[in-house]
């Protein structure tokens, strides 16, 4: 079986899409429980010089649909770091990444293959090829990201394991 540029990301954006939805709403729940309010955890951080929830879960969204329409493109920005948005914002923009990203057909996104793609960073213009630039920089990006968003809900209590982050697996079918 051929492995597609689709495979490689597509499919995996929504695997982990769709646990990083999950781990939301586990750590609304926990919140409620705990009579935390949710928005402090928007900008809640691992470290003090490390970059809130709010922003990972953008970089998320940035780093998956952003990172297939920037091929599409041929540009990318990086995302911005004062868009705001409260706990149930971020929780919509998942869910929004990922019927974006579910409207990508295999053959639409195995097209984009040989694209060139430029990365824009302030003055700086960092050249790609599509499959350059989505398996080298913008899928550990992405799981960096949500890896991150994990930690911050995990570190301030919600109840999450390695299954949590995980997703639903892509078993066999019998």
């Amino acid at each position: 079986m051929a492995f597609s540029l689709y495979d490689a990301t597509v499919a995996n954006y929504l695997q982990t899409l769709g646990a990083v939805g999950g781990f939301l709403e586990r750590g609304l729940v926990y919140f409620r429980e705990q009579n935390i309010d949710p928005e402090t955890m928007v900008e809640a951080r691992l470290a003090p010089d490390m970059l809130p929830l709010r922003f990972q879960i953008i970089s998320v969204a940035q780093h998956s649909r952003g990172a297939i329409e920037a091929v599409q493109s041929g540009e990318f920005r990086p995302p911005s770091f004062k868009t705001p948005y409260d706990y149930a914002g971020l929780q919509g923009l998942i869910a929004q990444t990922q019927e974006a990203l579910s409207a990508w057909t295999p053959e639409a996104v195995n097209a984009l293959g040989g694209r060139d793609v430029v990365f824009h960073l302030g003055e700086h213009k960092l050249p790609f090829t599509a499959e350059g630039f989505l398996m080298s920089f913008s899928l550990p990006n992405f799981y960096f990201h949500a890896t991150t968003a994990y930690d911050i809900l995990r570190t301030n209590g919600v109840p999450l394991g390695k299954r949590d982050f995980m997703g639903r697996l892509k078993m066999k079918k019998s």
